[in-house]
């Protein structure tokens, strides 16, 4: 059972940058995704807004295979950095599971 953690988006959210909320789920990024990961961006970011942290770090190996390629975000329809938020997600995972600090 996940647990809901209201304050995990303000965890993750340690720049301006992040604008998970700006997505409208419409699969845009889903559909164009080379690698076809479906899970990635638009599921991942509703964990992150609604706070499900656990279905976030369940989730580490997808968000490591994303490419980066920006394929989704440069077709968007909203806007949203989509990189850049996976971006954020890994650094909050190294930091979170791996220990690792920003240095």
């Amino acid at each position: 059972m996940a647990r809901v953690k209201p304050e995990f988006i303000d965890e993750i959210r340690t720049t301006e940058t992040f604008n998970a909320t700006a997505c409208m789920n419409c699969g845009v990024c889903t559909a164009i995704c080379p690698m076809g990961l479906e899970l990635l961006p638009r599921q991942l970011f509703r964990y992150v807004v609604i706070g499900v942290e656990d279905k976030v770090l369940e989730n580490q190996e997808t968000i490591f295979s994303c490419l980066m390629c920006k394929m989704c975000e440069q077709n968007c329809p909203a806007g949203v950095r989509i990189a850049e938020n996976v971006r954020t997600l890994r650094s909050y995972i190294n930091r979170k599971v791996f220990r690792l600090s920003r240095n």
